[in-house]
């Protein structure tokens, strides 16, 4: 009776645990875009060094993600669907790729991955975790949604697939946004 108990009580947490980070799992909004934080060439890949006041006039989506993170890698195809789904006038998504491990830090490494998982839009290296921190940010991915002046409207955390509720969510800011 009591090893039955203690594990309808686990299963029970499990449950409670799964539900909330399967959820449509939001933080707070309405902040700044914080300014990229790595200038220089060799912290990017398919771009130039951008800077935010670059974006204005566009929706942005920072997708904070790490290439060793399965959540990140697999969010990548529903990341890749919304450049097809939106104006590339009007939308842009910008990676920033902060590593959870030493090897995830080597810049071949991180394009032989942009290539593979066929990551076009720009990606800055945030080897420093300056970003992941002007951002207040503590999971991988998380996805920040900015209106065409730099404010921050939505925050969205967790794994991310194409017709899922989150991704829902997301593509109705963005396209919200782009009315604005």
């Amino acid at each position: 009776m009591f090893v039955k108990k203690n594990v309808l009580a686990l299963l029970a947490i499990l449950l409670l645990l799964g539900a909330y980070f399967t959820s449509a799992h939001t933080k707070s909004a309405n902040f700044n875009l914080p300014e990229f934080t790595q200038l220089n060439l060799d912290s990017w890949i398919n771009s130039q060094p951008l800077q935010v006041k670059d974006l204005k006039g566009k929706v942005v989506l920072i997708d904070v993600w790490t290439f060793g993170c399965w959540n990140c890698y697999r969010s990548i195809p529903w990341l890749n669907s919304l450049e097809d789904l939106f104006d590339k006038d009007q939308f842009i998504i910008v990676g920033i790729h902060t590593p959870e491990f030493e090897h995830e830090t080597e810049h071949e490494k991180v394009v032989a991955k942009c290539k593979e998982f066929n990551v076009t839009h720009p990606v800055m290296m945030d080897n420093d975790f300056a970003y992941w921190k002007a951002l207040g940010n503590q999971y991988w991915p998380t996805f920040y949604v900015a209106d065409k002046q730099g404010i921050v409207q939505g925050v969205f955390i967790g794994e991310t697939h194409q017709g899922d509720q989150r991704a829902k969510q997301v593509e109705n800011l963005i396209a919200k946004l782009i009315k604005q």
